[in-house]
């Protein structure tokens, strides 16, 4: 554009679209609505959501060494999930990807592409690092639950698999999963679920039917 100074929308967008006009030498003045939330959120520190998870949710687990950390995730399920010998191992061998800048590890590249675009380091984007770096402290792990928001239609079962009757007992020895139990169309993976995704839902129906079924 030939003008000088250039008019933006706030919200994310906006503040991409301002930040390349800067870039370029351009004047710009950014509207929104809500400009103290906006700017808020090119700060350093935590969103308050976040920093609120962290203090009160209960799957939300922080430590100042792997070992601890591992520790509190093995407490968290009453069981012991998770080797601290492996586990270590393999975060540190994320780490050296991370150090590389010749990465061949895909979400380490994925990330260092993903950096090219101001928008992924404008708005509390950390700046990749070493997990194991003691100034990037402190370790966080967040236990995460598959739920399905949503079927497809198909025959009603219990968490098990089991097919239930109009009364909700179920039927002695039948099992239903997949598209058959309505759970071909995703759900798996939350609001934002896209026909590519089925294949989740389809694979944890599946698997709860066929242990449901050897017990």
């Amino acid at each position: 554009m030939e003008a000088d100074v250039m008019v933006v929308g706030g919200g994310l967008a906006g503040l991409v679209a301002a930040t390349e006009a800067c870039a370029r030498g351009k004047k710009v003045i950014l509207l929104d609505q809500e400009g103290r939330q906006v700017l808020g959120r090119l700060g350093k520190g935590l969103a308050a959501p976040v920093q609120a998870f962290l203090d009160k949710g209960s799957d939300f687990l922080q430590a100042r060494d792997l070992e601890e950390l591992v520790q509190k995730m093995n407490r968290l399920t009453e069981q012991d999930l998770l080797d601290p010998k492996k586990i270590r191992r393999e975060v540190e061998l994320r780490d050296l990807q991370m150090q590389n800048p010749y990465a061949k590890d895909s979400q380490v590249m994925a990330i260092h592409n993903a950096r090219r675009s101001r928008g992924d380091r404008l708005i509390r984007v950390a700046k990749p690092h070493r997990l194991l770096d003691p100034a990037h402290g402190p370790l966080i792990a967040v236990r995460l639950w598959i739920l399905t928001r949503k079927t497809l239609g198909g025959l009603p079962t219990d968490l098990e698999g089991r097919v239930l009757t109009p009364g909700g007992q179920p039927l002695p020895g039948l099992f239903a999963c997949g598209e058959a139990a309505g759970f071909g169309g995703g759900g798996v993976h939350g609001y934002r679920s896209l026909e590519g995704t089925f294949l989740g839902g389809c694979l944890f129906s599946g698997r709860q039917a066929g242990r449901g079924a050897s017990k």
